[in-house]
């Protein structure tokens, strides 16, 4: 944590107003903040004045020595800085200014109380202490909350001041600690706390498109180093491309939740890459693409003032839908311009059947992307990351296919590989790149192209483990990873779809984001009001406001796995359907065709089946409830019988019951 000014309260109080701003103004240049510094300047002058005259009533009662303030300091994760930080025995006071503000705006109460959350989350030194975030509305009336609230939860609700009523506040907060006040901690103790944060993928995004790097908002320093030497295989294989002129593909594979998507769109935004603008991120997950380049486009929007128009122009080109670069270069013998491709989820791409009935092209999409990029006269890098378990709909051809091609005409490319890919492994699909050891291809294998830390579910590292156990029918190794490694990561379990509203509603906090999934397969929610076959607009149902309708928060359109797919929620509610059920000690798998189930008996579409509840499960960062529906022995589409064998599987691997 490095705050742009620290200090005790003494020496804050012994330090001149132009002495802080001279060092405000200093940290913030060195930071890069140029253009902001002078119409900041009088802020912090009004926000010095306030907090003066605060903390000087305080130290006639409290060791001024044992409290610490805090200016400009970090809240990475949000790219952005706490205006004041003040700290004392084992509370963590976060103050939010709005000089000239005369209400306390909703969006401003969100800010503040999520860097409140984020804190508690990810630094070291907040966890466990009590956190109260205060909006200070300078020129509001009084009365908003003089009071202090007690709250059983670390992270208190936001509270309210202006610029007179916050000694008041912050006197009330101090006379509450416990113990003798002279024993209070070094507030410098709090400061040399570490700051490990998780990025969602569409914070991620936001921060590279921002010139920020990854590492800076990843939370472990495994992470961190896996990212890292992994973004420097990939640029050993670049250079080495580039000296000599050919063609490679690099497979990236990884855990569930490593971060390899993550990882594509470092390499494709490093500035290695970004300024020279060489590199194209591609995903044939269409949700995916339509909301990081929504998401950035309002980032550039806000930040450089640019036109939405203009905005999504300049996101397009970096970020594009595989499906349809293929479909431009297959209809033409155009030579891509960039030289380094990142195609995600590449275990995905279509096979040659799938192909044909989609562009009436027999051939796979593996192939078809080595043809266009072979058709560069100078370098090309293809970067495939690889996951395994995520294959949900029909046509996905599986890793094997990409040792196929290669081996059909590509025996000129350098294959760069993980140990994984080469003998098999779940992270992979359990399956090796080439079914048979090639021939005539250079073949090199590299582990730090595998990301081995998950970084997704900061409260849940086993998540990951706990859904394999469970779908794999090993009940009681499920349990055991819920009471032994899932302890901070709420499994609830409820058959009323109200209650898990208000549960989920009972959490979110901040920008914290809920909202409603289930599979696509999931018929008959339609008879409780939710209708998996409703096309949601995906980017707004991922980044609007709790106030608009159309977003997550509303807990009205329900995502599907095709929507949710490698994007996250901070919590969510899986609306179990009827077509993955349990019976006994086995999982039956269902399809509704016309008016009535039927059994599904071909093996690829139960997996299918499988690896949509795989994908549902694991969407969640803080923690999951599940809505099994009670049924209804009026309707044979959905008797109880239906859903009472999941409930009783979800109780016996930890679910709690609500």
């Amino acid at each position: 944590m490095r705050p742009h000014y620290g200090v005790s309260a003494d020496e804050f109080l012994a330090h001149s107003d132009d002495l802080v701003v001279g060092r405000l103004t200093s940290a913030a240049a060195t930071a890069g903040f140029h253009e902001q510094i002078h119409s900041q300047t009088a802020a912090w002058r009004v926000q010095l004045t306030i907090l003066r005259d605060a903390l000087s009533g305080i130290a006639k009662y409290f060791p001024a020595q044992r409290i610490g303030i805090f200016l400009e300091a970090p809240i990475p994760r949000r790219g952005k800085r706490a205006d004041a930080v003040i700290v004392a025995g084992d509370a963590v006071v976060v103050c939010e200014f709005k000089i000239g503000a005369t209400s306390f705006g909703i969006s401003d109460q969100r800010q503040v109380h999520d860097y409140a959350l984020d804190l508690q989350d990810f630094h070291t030194t907040s966890r466990g202490k009590r956190i109260v975030p205060i909006l200070v509305s300078t020129d509001a009336k009084q009365g908003a909350s003089e009071e202090l609230v007690d709250s059983v939860d670390p992270v208190a609700p936001v509270h309210f001041a202006n610029a007179s009523t916050l000694q008041n506040l912050l006197s009330q907060i101090f006379t509450s600690l416990s113990g003798d006040s002279s024993a209070w901690p070094d507030p410098d103790d709090w400061c040399n706390g570490e700051y490990l944060p998780t990025p969602t993928i569409i914070e991620a995004a936001r921060h590279l498109y921002a010139n920020q790097q990854v590492t800076e908002i990843t939370r472990s320093h495994a992470g961190v180093e896996n990212l890292t030497s992994t973004t420097q295989a990939v640029f050993e294989a670049i250079d080495e491309t580039r000296r000599r002129g050919g063609k490679t593909v690099c497979f990236i594979t990884g855990v569930p939740g490593a971060g390899k998507t993550l990882a594509g769109l470092n390499i494709i935004h490093h500035p290695k890459l970004h300024d020279e603008g060489i590199g194209v991120f591609l995903s044939g997950n269409g949700p995916l693409v339509k909301v990081l380049r929504e998401a950035i486009a309002r980032e550039k929007v806000a930040r450089e003032g640019v036109t939405r128009i203009e905005a999504r122009r300049e996101v397009e080109t970096s970020i594009q839908n595989v499906h349809h670069f293929l479909a431009e270069y297959w209809e033409t013998s155009g030579e891509p311009p960039e030289i380094v491709y990142v195609f995600d989820e590449a275990q995905r791409a279509w096979d040659a059947a799938q192909s044909k009935r989609k562009f009436s092209r027999a051939i796979s999409e593996p192939e078809l992307m080595l043809r266009i990029l072979d058709r560069r006269k100078g370098p090309a890098v293809l970067v495939a990351l690889v996951g395994g378990g995520q294959e949900i709909n029909s046509g996905e051809a599986g890793i094997q296919e990409w040792g196929k091609a290669l081996q059909s005409g590509f025996e000129h490319w350098h294959v760069w590989v993980t140990p994984q890919l080469n003998v098999g492994h779940h992270s992979a699909g359990d399956k090796p790149l080439f079914s048979e050891p090639p021939v005539n291809i250079q073949v090199n294998e590299e582990d730090r192209l595998h990301l081995s830390v998950s970084i997704r579910a900061y409260r849940a590292e086993r998540l990951s483990e706990y859904v394999a156990a469970l779908l794999s029918g090993n009940g009681n190794a499920a349990r055991e990873i819920a009471q032994h490694g899932l302890e901070d990561y709420p499994l609830v379990m409820t058959r009323s779809l109200d209650h898990a509203k208000k549960w989920l509603k009972s959490r979110q906090l901040g920008t914290r984001r809920c909202g409603l999934i289930a599979s696509s397969g999931a018929r008959r929610l339609k008879a409780s009001g939710l209708d998996v076959q409703k096309q949601i607009e995906v980017e707004h149902w991922f980044l609007n406001s709790p106030e608009d309708v159309r977003s997550s928060y509303y807990l009205e359109d329900v995502a599907t796995e095709f929507g949710i797919q490698g994007l996250e929620l901070d919590w969510t509610c899986l609306c179990w359907g009827a077509d993955f059920r349990h019976a006994g000690s086995t999982w039956t798998y269902h399809a509704f065709k016309g008016t009535k189930w039927q059994h599904v008996r071909k093996e690829v579409t139960q997996n299918y089946i499988l690896n949509k509840y795989r994908v549902l499960l694991t969407r969640a960062r803080e923690g999951l409830i599940v809505w099994v529906p009670p049924g209804s022995s009026a309707d044979p589409t959905r008797v109880p019988s239906m859903y009472d064998g999941a409930a009783r599987y979800l109780l016996h691997c930890g679910f709690s019951m609500e």
